[in-house]
């Protein structure tokens, strides 16, 4: 049985900044098939399917909402 590695990374940004890291993310997705992450000074590639199963969960609540997106496969 494989290991499970997480790797989760939470930034503050300006709105348009946060649009950017999304577009890098979406473009990776389309072009080379793969996403790169670096963890712990290593490069780690993942590479996609040509089918993904995207889910999208918008919460809203007074002062506190959330837009939730995840891809699986």
């Amino acid at each position: 049985m494989s290991e499970l590695l997480e790797i989760e990374q939470t930034y503050e940004l300006k709105r348009e900044a946060a649009a950017v890291k999304l577009r890098e993310l979406a473009d990776s997705l389309s072009r080379h098939n793969e996403v790169e992450f670096i963890y712990h000074g290593k490069r780690i590639t993942v590479d996609i399917p040509d089918d993904v199963e995207l889910e999208i969960d918008l919460e809203i609540e007074d002062g506190d909402n959330e837009i939730e997106v995840k891809i699986s496969w």
